[in-house]
């Protein structure tokens, strides 16, 4: 539906998840093998002197995964989880006991952090491949909960390297030979730091405590990550809570889907036109965002819309996209509608930015001239705004004389 952009945006929205009770979770970081032999390696080393870049001495270092039969290639990911995680302290003297761990979650947020960061550093899982892809694979574990098969997971590494990367034939060859191993072993360690399990023969999913930090990491990144609690009470709002809602940043395009699956079609759609109709631009946009998830169940409560002078342009090119009979819409329509979208910028409580004002792309300087004759109550003030904030000049110095004009009328 034109106009109806208010709410798209580069944020994926991730199914809801359940996660478990903060107890529960404590207790599974604590069980961690990573976590345990993190806590191990702090005891080990106590007090003691350490290298300039503050690592253990190399006799120390080889003194331990001796001592506590720690894997070497593990030990720089332990010792960084120490002393992150104030198991360890650095002092100008060495290092010495930390104060230990306060917030078991948070800890755990940070043990998880300190895993994703050394993909981008000196590699995590010992293949370049996986590692460049590891938040992609978690953030897929994180979407199919019952657990991905292995050999499917290689399959999309390799299809996301060849597109993402650009990836010639004889890479994806080579790929496709040392992959499968080169997976295998990083699962191997995923599960060691806590955030993998098995889920049958030759699948794996994500832990409760691999869930829990996924969805933080998503959260962290602005992404769309919904526990199932949090939107429970959010399908329970009428349509225009709902929408006052997702203007104000306090439900999401999950929540959204929730509410339309607890509704029949039709009702759902005369309540959010209902609003649409008599509300502001960020209503009606956002009211829209949401009818475009309705299939052609919903068009008859749409094609009433067509008699409401604010939402019968919206209806129309809902129907029509559809393939229903619908009125056919002219230039003005294009304008009115340009005038509404930016519209809702004035209604969402924070200044808009010049990169919010591209949101019609390259039509905007076609579309401004006529936006002054759109029979639109914030015709001026779209024009004003595009006028002072527009990052083009020349759309900008369009907009100022078209509100000129607008005015001088």
């Amino acid at each position: 539906m034109p106009g109806s952009a208010i709410l798209d945006s580069d944020v994926l929205t991730f199914p809801p998840v359940e996660l478990a009770l903060d107890d529960e979770l404590a207790a599974q970081v604590r069980a961690v093998s990573l976590v345990r032999d993190a806590a191990r390696l702090a005891a080990w080393t106590g007090t003691r002197p350490v290298a300039d870049d503050h690592n253990l001495l190399p006799g120390d270092a080889a003194q331990v995964v001796h001592d506590l039969g720690l894997k070497a290639d593990r030990l720089r990911l332990l010792w960084i989880v120490a002393v992150n995680g104030r198991l360890i302290e650095i002092t100008p003297e060495g290092a010495r006991p930390g104060p230990g761990v306060r917030d078991t979650m948070e800890f755990w947020d940070g043990v998880v952090m300190d895993v994703l960061d050394r993909t981008d550093e000196q590699g995590l899982t010992g293949s370049a491949v996986v590692d460049e892809h590891l938040t992609e694979i978690l953030a897929t574990m994180y979407s199919v909960r019952e657990g991905m098969a292995v050999p499917l997971l290689t399959t999309g590494i390799l299809q996301a390297h060849e597109v993402g990367c650009e990836a010639g034939l004889q890479e994806l060859r080579r790929l496709r030979l040392a992959l499968p191993t080169e997976l295998a072993a990083a699962m191997e360690l995923l599960a060691y730091c806590g955030l993998i399990e098995p889920a049958g023969a030759d699948s794996v999913r994500l832990t409760p405590i691999g869930v829990w930090a996924v969805r933080r990491d998503l959260l962290r990144e602005g992404h769309d990550a919904p526990s199932l609690s949090e939107i429970e009470g959010l399908a329970l709002l009428t349509a225009g809570e709902l929408i006052d809602a997702l203007i104000a940043g306090k439900a999401s395009a999950s929540a959204a889907s929730l509410w339309l699956e607890r509704r029949a079609p039709e009702e759902a759609a005369r309540d959010l036109i209902k609003i649409a109709a008599t509300g502001n631009a960020a209503q009606r946009g956002t009211a829209g965002t949401i009818l475009e998830e309705l299939g052609p169940e919903a068009a008859p409560a749409v094609r009433e819309a067509l008699d409401e002078p604010l939402m019968w342009r919206y209806a129309a090119a809902w129907l029509g996209v559809r393939d229903f009979d619908a009125p056919a819409l002219g230039e003005a329509d294009g304008a009115w509608v340009a005038v509404d979208t930016l519209a809702a910028l004035l209604y969402l409580g924070a200044p808009a930015k010049g990169g919010d004002l591209d949101v019609l792309g390259d039509d905007l300087l076609s579309l401004v001239p006529i936006m002054g004759a759109a029979d639109h109550p914030d015709a001026l003030a779209v024009l004003e705004l595009l006028g002072k904030n527009h990052p083009d000049v020349v759309v900008a110095k369009a907009a100022r004389k078209a509100a000129m004009k607008t005015r001088s009328r």
